[in-house]
């Protein structure tokens, strides 16, 4: 069995798989809270938005139970089909105008981010050691084509479909319920053999428990290591979330109903670059520097990013900087502590313990982004970054603990 090849093979597909599943994700998400706004109003626009976060996170349970039992293939599909599921619903209910439906769609439309997230963990499954990181970070850096170029179609998918007799706003979800289903069916067709199962099959394991995410949770509790990258991803997921979600609104305090939108397309495109762009840099640096290393360096970036951004005032340029280096913290924590929990735990737990870290940090990311609203109403933007800062120190504490013992530290 030529392992290499199949890796290759699998790290090609899961990139091509990225791009249009990104597509899907953020050409529905480009829109979603307007198409929300217009439905329910714009006291419910947030609340369609999170939902979408907080049925990402929790789908990723049943799908790492999929794949713990018929490997990645399966899963990847199986939450590419839900959320295509999702954007079929959303475009009912914007014809029907029945706003429940609306809130379930965007749930069930979150599990396209599961897929583009778990994909991340199927480049690790044959991958040799030393290079474990990189062709993690690979497959997140694809995702940048479909994150940055996807908003920009939204219109034209938009007047595409309105000669269907599809509402306004309803297009992108149209196309987005196409991007997922391609990405299964390609998942399904072509992701063969399936690199989980090849993983197995080469170190002889037999054993998988199909509930496996109680073993998964006493694995992780009693791997420092494990503990370690799991606290990295959810940590950096909550500044970069709760920074991030603020700054539109930060940014219409001190510019004009004309400008705000350009200027807020400018700076989150900033930070969707820090996010992606260099995360094959991100990988390259944690495989030859140290996992541990990669995640305190990232840790110091965020708290640039935080002081930066924190004290821009009415600076566009120095916000922009700040909420790029946010993105580019993110990327340290996610690639370094991905990378970290999966080669921790023992093979037979592994993609439930990739889900379960997968489903904390996209709760905390949720709930950092509900509770950033109120915290700037209530103190300002200024406080919302001091409190993301603090909220590094527990992270930093645990990765300098002498008993945490890190594989390539």
């Amino acid at each position: 069995m030529n392992v290499a090849l199949i890796q290759r093979r699998t790290l090609a597909l899961l990139c091509g798989t990225q791009v249009i599943g990104g597509m899907g994700v953020a050409i529905g998400l480009s829109v979603g809270a307007l198409l929300a706004a217009r439905m329910a109003g714009t006291g419910l626009s947030g609340v369609a938005q999170s939902a979408a976060v907080v049925g990402g996170a929790l789908m990723a349970v049943p799908a790492t139970r999929v794949m713990s039992v018929w490997g990645r293939r399966a899963g990847l599909a199986l939450a590419y089909l839900v959320g295509g599921l999702g954007s079929v619903l959303i475009v009912v209910a914007a014809a029907t105008g029945w706003v429940p439906l609306l809130f379930v769609g965007m749930m069930l439309f979150g599990s396209g981010t599961t897929a583009n997230l778990q994909a991340r963990y199927a480049a690790v499954d044959l991958a040799v050691p030393e290079r474990r990181a990189r062709d993690l970070s690979l497959v997140v850096w694809a995702t940048t084509v479909g994150a940055v170029a996807a908003p920009n179609f939204a219109s034209l998918a938009d007047d595409a479909t309105s000669g269907f007799g599809l509402p306004v706003l309803s297009g992108p979800f149209a196309f987005s319920a196409v991007a997922f289903a391609l990405a299964a069916v390609i998942l399904l067709v072509f992701l063969r053999p399936d690199p989980l199962l090849t993983a197995r099959q080469l170190s002889e394991v037999t054993a998988v428990p199909r509930r496996s995410f109680r073993p998964a949770l006493r694995a992780i509790a009693g791997l420092p290591a494990a503990r370690l990258g799991m606290a990295a991803a959810a940590v950096g997921h909550v500044v970069m979330v709760g920074v991030m979600s603020m700054t539109p609104v930060h940014l219409g305090t001190f510019h004009s109903d004309a400008d705000v939108l350009r200027v807020v397309g400018i700076v989150l495109s900033l930070h969707i670059a820090g996010m992606y762009a260099l995360s094959p840099v991100v990988g390259l640096l944690t495989d030859r520097l140290g996992r541990r290393q990669v995640i305190l360096g990232g840790v110091g970036v965020l708290l640039v990013a935080c002081a930066l951004a924190g004290t821009a005032g009415h600076s566009t340029v120095r916000l922009s900087v700040g909420l790029f280096l946010v993105g580019l913290g993110w990327s340290c924590t996610m690639v370094a502590g991905s990378t970290l929990l999966s080669e921790s735990v023992p093979d037979e737990v592994r993609p439930a313990a990739q889900g379960l870290s997968d489903m904390v940090m996209g709760l905390a990311g949720a709930s950092a982004g509900a509770l950033a609203g109120f915290l700037v109403e209530l103190s300002g933007y200024a406080t919302l970054n001091l409190l993301a800062a603090i909220a590094t120190v527990p992270l930093v504490a645990l990765a300098l603990r002498p008993t945490v013992l890190v594989k390539g530290t």
